[in-house]
């Protein structure tokens, strides 16, 4: 079988070589080899060619948009116009505005007085929960902290006898939100504000502090001692009264009988056979007594040392009385600086707690903010000094719509170069738009000029003077693309206020409408 392969591959070159002998030689079948082992290429090749020169007839002849509107001739000039604009006119100052919560504040609550560790106990405030006026901000220990309005610090316990400004403000506190503090023109935490301090604490619901210890044991035992000073003096009385009401007919009467009984036995004595004179002494001298004794009960009474006993009880019963209201007062309900909170501006937005139930209060519990939102931007002086507090402004929504807010602080700078500050309060926001609003920064517009109501007003590039100065505008009547040749008429006018590139005009010689073409330009 390889044999047989051998002798078909010697019998193609033996043809092979026939076929060469018999093709023909020269130049001529050279290129017709050329020709024709190459026809698919000289194809393409005449298709590009035709290509490229039906390109260059189109580049030729075709123009684009661009290069057609070059080459064309200009336009005939016309007027330029604008139309009358009729609607309200005002003349702003635009600033740039911060929104968000003013004054924010931490809150620092004095524990030292607290006994024990300052565990909060109690349900701290959300994030974005407003604090008000009696609002318990924490509870610390089972004991709350009571928000109230005011500008200094809760520094010491408030309670009988101390005197201050924090008095004066506790007592203008309670007095803000409805309870009555007694004397506001004292400076003194006497009964009547101990009282309306346990009713501060009936108003939040919980139990006033209770006494200092041993307080009560005070009371008491003051109260025994009134108890024996009134019996003291109720005996000192009993004995001034007696003595006082001299001798009764009993004693007289045992007097009389006793200097009878020495007159007997003295007379008995000298009677006798054998008087002795020992015995008649000593009877004598028996009877003299008795007669004294008996004539001292006619004399009047002494009774200085029953009064003496008797003052001596009331003194005593002076002191236990003292005693009792010293007592009394050091037992009155007290304020302790660890529950309550002074805050300025009530109510108060609370941005961020640190305090956690169940944890030990230590550093600031929570910061605060005005729970009101404001707008807060500046000024350059010389816009600033266009501007008022109470004065209306708008800004922009972040749904592009408008709102006013009014101007409430207007606060130069600290030098002439410097920008004034200024504070703007928001009308009422729905929850969504403050949301939407807070830390935002906001184009804030405050007209210094208005018109009343609707004016007719046209581009201040549209005013002429005519020959006597007066001012006049031109109205197209016609087609504004003939130019010079196109009907107009002069409209004498009376200007007015001038904002944002427009002039209020009001036609003396003439008419003008809204929407009618003014000439500003060729």
């Amino acid at each position: 079988m390889a044999n047989d392969s051998q002798e078909d591959r010697f019998d193609d070159l033996l043809e092979d070589a026939a076929a060469s002998e018999s093709r023909p030689t020269g130049r001529t079948s050279g290129w017709k080899r050329v020709f024709t082992g190459n026809r698919a290429l000289w194809i393409v090749a005449a298709v590009a060619v035709a290509c490229l020169i039906a390109g260059m007839l189109a580049g030729r002849f075709i123009l684009s948009p661009a290069d057609a509107a070059a080459n064309a001739d200009p336009p005939a000039p016309g007027l330029i116009t604008v139309p009358v604009e009729f609607g309200p006119l005002s003349n702003d100052v635009t600033i740039r505005g911060e929104v968000g919560y003013a004054d924010a504040a931490e809150v620092t609550i004095d524990t030292a007085d607290v006994s024990g560790p300052a565990v909060v106990t109690g349900q701290v405030p959300a994030v974005g929960s407003d604090l008000g006026p009696l609002s318990v901000a924490l509870e610390i220990g089972g004991r709350p902290v009571i928000l109230l309005p005011g500008d200094l610090p809760a520094y010491r316990t408030l309670r009988f006898g101390v005197s201050g400004p924090d008095v004066v403000q506790l007592k203008s506190a309670l007095a803000a939100v409805g309870i009555d503090p007694g004397d506001q023109g004292s400076d003194r935490y006497d009964a009547a504000t101990a009282a309306a301090v346990a009713q501060l604490y009936t108003a939040v619901g919980y139990p006033a502090p209770p006494p200092p210890e041993g307080a009560e044991d005070a009371v008491r035992a003051a109260q025994d001692g009134i108890r024996q000073a009134d019996q003291a003096i109720t005996a000192a009385r009993a004995d001034l009264a007696q003595a006082g009401a001299g001798p009764s007919a009993v004693e007289v009467r045992e007097y009389d009988n006793q200097v009878g009984s020495a007159r007997r036995q003295l007379e008995a004595a000298r009677a006798a056979p054998e008087p002795d004179a020992l015995t008649i002494a000593d009877l004598q001298d028996a009877y003299d007594l008795a007669v004294l004794r008996r004539q001292q009960l006619d004399l009047p009474v002494n009774t200085s040392g029953q009064r003496a006993g008797l003052d001596s009880a009331f003194a005593q019963a002076t002191a236990a009385r003292t005693e009792l209201e010293r007592a009394r007062e050091a037992a009155l309900v007290h304020l302790p600086a660890s529950e309550v909170l002074f805050l300025s501006q009530l109510p108060r937005r609370v941005d961020a707690v640190a305090a956690q139930r169940g944890t030990i209060l230590t550093g600031p519990a929570m910061t605060v903010s005005g729970a009101s939102l404001l707008l807060t931007g500046s000024a350059a002086e010389a816009d600033a000094r266009l501007l008022t507090v109470g004065s209306v402004a708008s800004f922009t929504l972040p749904d592009g719509g408008t709102h006013s807010a009014v101007i409430t602080t207007l606060e130069p700078g600290e030098n002439s170069d410097s920008r004034w500050s200024i504070t703007f309060e928001p009308d009422p926001l729905t929850a969504e738009q403050i949301y939407q609003l807070q830390g935002q920064n906001v184009r804030v517009s405050i007209p210094v000029g208005a018109t009343e109501g609707d004016v007719l007003s046209v581009p201040l590039a549209a005013l002429t003077a005519g020959p006597g100065g007066e001012a006049r505008i031109e109205v197209v009547t016609g087609d504004p693309r003939e130019g010079e040749d196109a009907a107009t008429r002069l409209v004498v006018v009376e200007t007015g206020l001038a904002a944002g590139g427009y002039v209020e005009v009001r036609p003396i010689e003439g008419t003008l409408e809204p929407g009618e073409l003014v000439v500003v330009g060729e």
